[in-house]
């Protein structure tokens, strides 16, 4: 009987552990996007939920009827590096058209669960035209229709809207076209990983001359944590150790489980201390085991790592785009100097790559062609945390990058 229960326990603690990784990979997961991993999260929602709430402080909504997952990640450090994309041809990130019509489009949706293409438009039309800080939304051009329908195809993706009679895409050509929408409203109410509802920063009804401008970090605040979180913007503040250390807790497993690598430097003195004290350092080495990975520390900082790769967005080292190819020929370059590499050098050496293979990477062999090249692969070293670039366009490795570097062996001849 007991070897039939370690089975069960040891079952369970691999399930869980892959609904962890499923979700840190993918913070909303729906039956159609992957429903056998839709079915774990199901079965063992439970020791999930607790999971993301005592380690990250991460909240966890699954919804068996409807047919989703949702990891809510709140994060005081936007990333970048990784934006929504268009789903049409070049998967371009989002620009900042886009990002307010989303904002928009979203709003409008909530007022039904069923709606059309034009009907829609119009609304965002009448939104747009009230808000004096955004430039009216005008369905008759092209380039407002198409960016209005990258946004729709976005949320279809999402599970949001569904499209029942109907082809997004006719909208693009043709301002007339006819699509009819299902919108589910509990899921769009979903999208947006705050703690605070941007309603509750609006500007108040009368003058109040000591009234900030609400700003974007106003939307992550959060109160459970007191001033644990900033202890110089009140020094006077009086900070219990249990919000202290829950912070503590939460703010090292968030960077840790979210980034590629975590460095010291980056790392408050606060934080630090946590980790080298035995508690901290248990409590941190049992979270990232029991979601199934390994942390590894080195010198400099700190790397999780999944040994399966379920919860890694970008791999790296690979050989899928010539970016990432571009990229590891890049770490040899910016591996054998301790200080910045101008962006000309960078430039030089994949101009000379690309010399020597002229069959390859074809899209980049135009003029222009090696500095796009160096862009895209710097850009993945900085999205996985192997090297920075300055302001100057300078590019400099990180302590990381010694993973990747070549070591040369000499070989001797044994004498017979």
């Amino acid at each position: 009987m007991s070897n039939l229960a370690n089975q069960l326990a040891r079952q369970e603690a691999e399930e869980v552990s892959r609904g962890v990784r499923l979700l840190l990979v993918q913070p909303l997961l729906t039956t159609e996007t992957d429903e056998d991993g839709f079915d774990l999260l199901r079965r063992r929602r439970g020791p999930i939920v607790r999971w993301f709430e005592y380690y990250c402080g991460w909240r966890v909504v699954v919804e068996p009827r409807l047919g989703y997952a949702r990891l809510t990640k709140i994060s005081d450090r936007p990333d970048a590096t990784r934006p929504a994309r268009r789903l049409r041809s070049s998967r371009a990130p989002f620009d900042r058209r886009r990002y307010t019509l989303l904002c928009l489009v979203a709003a409008e949706l909530l007022a039904g669960p069923v709606t059309t293409i034009g009907v829609l438009a119009d609304r965002v039309v009448q939104a747009s035209a009230a808000e004096t800080e955004v430039r009216t939304f005008d369905p008759t051009h092209r380039d407002e229709r198409s960016a209005y329908v990258d946004v729709l195809k976005w949320l279809e993706r999402t599970g949001a809207v569904r499209s029942v009679d109907g082809a997004t895409d006719a909208y693009v050509d043709h301002a007339d076209a006819k699509v009819l929408y299902e919108v589910d409203t509990t899921l769009l109410v979903g999208l947006l990983a705050a703690p605070v509802s941007p309603s509750r920063l609006s500007p108040p009804p009368v003058e109040d001359q000591s009234y900030r401008t609400p700003d974007v970090a106003d939307l992550v605040v959060e109160r459970r944590y007191g001033s644990a979180v900033d202890p110089a913007a009140d020094p006077d503040a009086v900070v219990s150790d249990t919000q202290r250390n829950l912070w503590l807790r939460h703010s090292i497993m968030r960077r840790l489980m979210d980034d590629p690598v975590v460095y010291r430097r980056e790392l408050t003195p606060a934080q630090l201390g946590y980790l080298a004290s035995p508690t901290g350092r248990r409590l941190i080495q049992q979270g990232v085991h029991q979601a199934g990975c390994v942390l590894e520390e080195r010198a400099e900082g700190y790397l999780v790592i999944d040994p399966d790769g379920i919860a890694t967005d970008i791999r790296f080292p690979d050989d899928s785009t010539h970016a990432k190819v571009a990229a590891l020929h890049l770490l040899d370059r910016l591996g054998g100097s301790a200080n910045p590499v101008p962006a000309g050098e960078l430039v030089l050496a994949v101009e000379e790559l690309l010399g020597r293979f002229r069959s390859w990477a074809k899209a980049y062999q135009s003029d222009g062609g090696a500095e796009r090249l160096v862009d895209d692969g710097v850009a993945i070293l900085c999205a996985v945390g192997l090297a920075e670039r300055h302001a100057d366009g300078a590019v400099l490795a990180l302590p990381a990058a010694a993973r990747y570097a070549v070591e040369r062996v000499e070989s001797r001849e044994v004498p017979a």
